[in-house]
């Protein structure tokens, strides 16, 4: 029987965004294979993690694609992203916040991608006049992770609902960022 590695990821993903120190025997179980089956394909804890970090890279770039970040205003295209973000946001938030995937000084080049590609929505809206030029680019990117990451995990805990997740960021994110007329 072939490894389903679309599923082992996937299942690994919930266990670890719910519980980062979910053990591996726990994720192989949860994916429905051994633990010397999850073994021979990740070679120990952190192969997975960085499995899933490309494995969630790769599902936010389609997110981003999807967003069609270049067409309509910026606004528009955030709120866009931040709804076709929802899927993989508690992936990301668990990627965001693992210490082991920026520890030897190696990051993926797939975040620097992520990151130049939200920091330029956010520069266009800034030059189409919509958005605050007091608050850097670099800094609204790590806002809107920051935003993603809090949301994915308030709903996780039951704190709030699903179907406000995506009003919530992007009322908040937006609300903090629109620059204002008045002088």
């Amino acid at each position: 029987m072939a490894l389903d590695r679309e599923r082992v990821l996937k299942e690994a993903a919930a266990l670890l965004t719910r519980r980062a120190s979910t053990p591996m025997d726990e994720i192989a179980r949860a994916a429905g294979i051994s633990r010397a089956t999850l073994h021979r394909h990740f070679a120990g804890r952190d192969a997975l993690i960085r499995a899933l970090e490309e494995h969630g890279i790769a599902q936010f770039v389609q997110a981003m694609d999807a967003a069609r970040l270049e067409e309509g205003d910026a606004a528009d295209a955030l709120r866009r992203l931040i709804a076709e973000a929802e899927p993989v946001a508690a992936v990301l938030a668990f990627l965001f916040t693992e210490n082991q995937l920026f520890e030897d000084g190696e990051i993926n080049a797939g975040w620097a991608e992520l990151d130049a590609r939200i920091a330029a929505l956010f520069r266009r809206g800034q030059e189409e006049g919509g958005f605050r030029i007091d608050l850097s680019a670099a800094w609204l990117t790590e806002a809107f992770y920051g935003l993603i990451g809090a949301g994915a995990w308030a709903v996780y805990e039951g704190r709030v609902a699903r179907n406000d997740l995506n009003h919530s960021i992007a009322e908040l994110l937006l609300g903090g960022i629109r620059r204002s007329m008045e002088k």
